[in-house]
This record gives C-alpha cells, structure tokens and sequence, in this order.
C-alpha cells in the first residue's frame, strides 16, 4: 500500500487519487500541503442527492448487466453498447478505498479513480467510460461551461487508468446527465430529464501532469511556503 504522506527519501510508492490530481491542476499549493505536509484542505458540503442519483442508475445500469442487454437510453441514442460485465466492476466503482489503479514507474505513482460505469461497444468490443451527473437547471445540460473542464479531464483519466490495465478503450466517453424537472407537484418524488452526452476525450495531459506533480513534491517545505508562516524544512 501506498504512503499516505510523500516522503521523498521513501522507495515506497505513493498513492494519488484522481481528484488529488485534478486538485494539482487547480491549486498545486493546496496539493502540496495536503500530501506533503498533511494539511487537507475544507471538506467539501456532501451532494446527498447527486449520490442518491448514482446509486439508482447503478442500480438500473446493473439490471441490463446481468442480463447483457442495451439499457432503454442507449438504445433510445442507437448506441450500440451495453454494461459492460467484470469481475472487478464494484471494486472499480469503489472510490473512497479502490477504483481502477495503475502504477506510473516513471514517477512511482499509483494512481487511482473510482469510475461510475463501463460500458463495452459491441461492434468494437471497446470499453467506453460512463460518469452520471445530476443537476437542477433551465434549459438544457451541456458541457459547454468552462467550469466542466474538471468533468472533461475525469473521465480522460479514467480511460488513461484502464488503459494501464491493458483495456482497449474508447476515446468517446458518455455523460448520463440528470437534470430535476422544478415544474408539477411533489408527492415525495422527483423527476428528471436525462440526457446522454458524447465526449470524445484525450488522455495526453496526464502523463506531462505527473511529471510534473512528481517535481512539485520534491521541493523543499521553505522553498514552497515562502512568504508564509516560516517552518522547519523536511
């Protein structure tokens, strides 16, 4: 197992999460006090209800696993492409302990994400990335929003992590996007327009990004925090 903190004179590996990586790409100084220095940034307010939303389409999704048949939605897009059926699926799906894993020797990373589905097209026996979002708005769910650039590079590192597990994968990867109907009465329900949504994602950005996040932890704590509460080097 991975050490929880980098320690740069340590031979053993060091586990990163996909969201820590994304948190390099946004602020690498809060990504260095977290790993390096053990000071994790505010939790973030838990989205209940998108989870609840996640686990009913699992749910759903895991009914045409079982039985090896397109969903309705796939097949309302004419995408050929059915749940894709392994053995590790729920592992996979496990983000907080598992997800898919692979080991970067050049940096000596391991890096991890826990994906929200698969899929594997049955023309080209391709496996194609799936992320469920949930949300509440006028009009209709894009990602067309520059602030969606954080959904765009999670399912690209998804695909590069199965990639590294010697999958072949599809560089098109699909959004099944919820979003709540405000109009009608409740009745203790609520209802939603999904849509499905294409991304065709590129993975190049990955590997210069751990190069890099590598040389970022190996800086020393002083060189780092100039200009802020002194500390003694490590």
């Amino acid at each position: 197992m991975g050490s929880r903190l980098f320690k740069p004179d340590s031979e053993e590996s060091f586990t990163l999460s996909r969201s820590r990586v994304d948190n390099f790409l946004e602020c690498p100084r809060c990504f260095y006090l977290t790993n390096k220095l053990g000071i994790a940034r505010p939790s973030m307010f838990p989205f209940n209800l998108n989870n609840a939303v996640d686990e009913l389409l699992k749910n759903e999704f895991d009914v045409y696993r079982e039985k090896q048949e397109p969903h309705p939605l796939l097949i309302e897009n004419k995408v050929n492409a059915i749940p894709y059926q392994h053995p590790d699926i729920e592992e996979w799906r496990e983000s907080l302990r598992h997800g898919v894993k692979r080991f970067h020797e050049p940096t000596n990373l391991i890096l991890r994400g826990g994906l929200d589905d698969v899929w594997i097209d049955t023309k080209t026996n391709q496996l194609i990335v799936v992320d469920y979002k949930a949300t509440s708005k006028a009009g209709e769910v894009s990602l067309d929003a520059d602030w969606q650039i954080g959904y765009k590079r999670q399912v690209e590192f998804y695909q590069w992590l199965l990639r590294g597990n010697s999958f072949d994968v599809s560089d098109t990867a699909y959004f099944v996007y919820c979003n709540g109907i405000k109009e009608g009465e409740f009745n203790d329900q609520l209802r939603f327009k999904t849509k499905l949504i294409p991304y065709k994602g590129n993975d190049s950005w990955v590997e210069p990004t751990l190069m890099e996040l590598k040389a970022f932890l190996w800086k020393k704590n002083r060189q780092m925090l100039r200009n802020h509460v002194p500390i003694v080097d490590t």
